[in-house]
C-alpha cells in the first residue's frame, strides 16, 4: 500500500480550489480504500462515487465509514471498460490509476470515458508518478509523466488550469514524486 496517505492533502486542496458546489457529482477513480472520501464527506460534499477494481478495497472504505458510507456510490469496475450517463460528473479525481495504464488502447479508452462523462466546464484532477518517480509500483510497471506530457493526454477536451507536484512519503518511508494536473472541460 505504498500509495496510502492519511489525508490526500494535495487532492483536497485542488478540489476545494475548483469552487464546485458541495452537491456537485464527484467521482474518485481508483479510490478504493483511500481516505479522500472520508475527508470529502467531512467537508460537506454529498454526491460522491468511488470506483475501483477491488471490491475488497471498496468494502474496506465502506466499512470504515459506517453509516456515512451509505451516501456514497461504490462502483467495482475497470475504468477502461465502464460508462456512466453522459456529462454526469462535475469533478473527476484520479490519484495513481492513470500511470498504471501502459497500453495505448487503455489510455485511449480512459480519456474517451473521461471526456464523455465530465460536464462541460467540469474538472479533472489527476495525479501520476512524475518523471523522476518510481518505474514500478506494487511490482507493476508504470508510466511516468511531466506536467506537459500528462496534460497532452487530455488536451483535446480539457484546458489546463494548474499543475503541482508532491513528494509522497510512503508508509515504509521512501519518497515517490507525483505530478498533478487540474484541467477544465471545454464547452461542447
Amino acid at each position: 500500500m505504498s500509495w496510502y496517505q492519511a489525508h490526500a492533502s494535495v487532492s483536497l486542496s485542488l478540489i476545494r480550489e475548483t469552487g464546485i458546489d458541495l452537491g456537485a457529482p464527484i467521482i474518485d477513480v481508483g479510490g478504493g480504500a483511500s481516505t479522500l472520501i472520508d475527508d470529502l464527506l467531512d467537508l460537506g460534499y454529498s454526491a460522491l462515487s468511488v470506483l475501483d477494481l477491488s471490491g475488497a478495497a471498496l468494502d474496506t472504505a465502506a466499512s470504515r465509514l459506517g453509516a456515512r458510507g451509505n451516501v456514497v456510490r461504490w462502483l467495482e469496475a475497470d475504468i477502461t471498460r465502464t460508462t456512466f450517463p453522459e456529462a454526469s460528473i462535475e469533478l473527476w479525481h484520479d490519484r495513481a490509476v492513470f500511470h498504471f495504464l501502459n497500453e495505448p488502447d487503455d489510455r485511449t479508452a480512459y480519456v474517451r470515458t473521461l471526456s464523455q462523462e465530465v460536464k462541460p466546464g467540469g474538472h479533472l484532477i489527476i495525479g501520476t508518478f512524475a518523471e523522476n518517480g518510481p518505474e514500478k509500483c506494487s511490482g507493476l510497471t508504470v508510466q511516468r509523466y511531466s506536467a506537459e506530457s500528462l496534460y497532452s493526454q487530455f488536451s483535446e477536451a480539457f484546458e489546463m488550469v494548474k499543475t503541482t507536484t508532491e513528494a509522497h512519503q510512503t508508509p515504509s518511508g521512501s519518497i515517490q514524486a507525483f505530478v498533478y494536473c487540474w484541467c477544465r472541460r471545454r464547452a461542447a
